[in-house]
């Protein structure tokens, strides 16, 4: 049940980023406050849940960035027409490394550096 919602949690810190966009700037829409608001809310709600059930802080805050940092990235070059150049795609693909490696190598059985709670 963790994962969903930690999964609700980056739909919503995504969507509630991109509409930073339209309540910025000129021409901002007052509107876009609003979800914007609900959008943050609903995601640091959701990954409250995420850790109260069960999931590692490390893991979901790694995946909760991560996720968010690489969907934004992709919804501002499909949606805003933002550039993504090479090396940023280079970043993302290190990001979604970073991400797997992190929840790939949680405790499974492995040997560990440190000591767990």
């Amino acid at each position: 049940m963790g994962y969903l919602y930690l999964s609700v949690a980056i739909v919503a810190e995504v969507i509630a980023t991109t509409f930073l966009k339209l309540a910025s700037g000129e021409g901002s829409k007052w509107w876009a406050y609003l979800i914007v608001a609900a959008g943050y809310l609903l995601a640091f709600t959701m990954l409250s849940l995420t850790l109260g059930a069960g999931v590692p802080l490390g893991i979901a805050y790694a995946v909760w960035a991560g996720a968010g940092v690489v969907l934004v990235a992709v919804v501002s070059w499909l949606a805003f027409g933002e550039l993504l150049t090479w090396q940023q795609l280079v970043g993302i693909a290190l990001v979604v490394g970073g991400v797997l490696l992190l929840e790939l190598g949680g405790n499974h059985g492995a040997p560990t550096i440190g000591k767990a709670g």
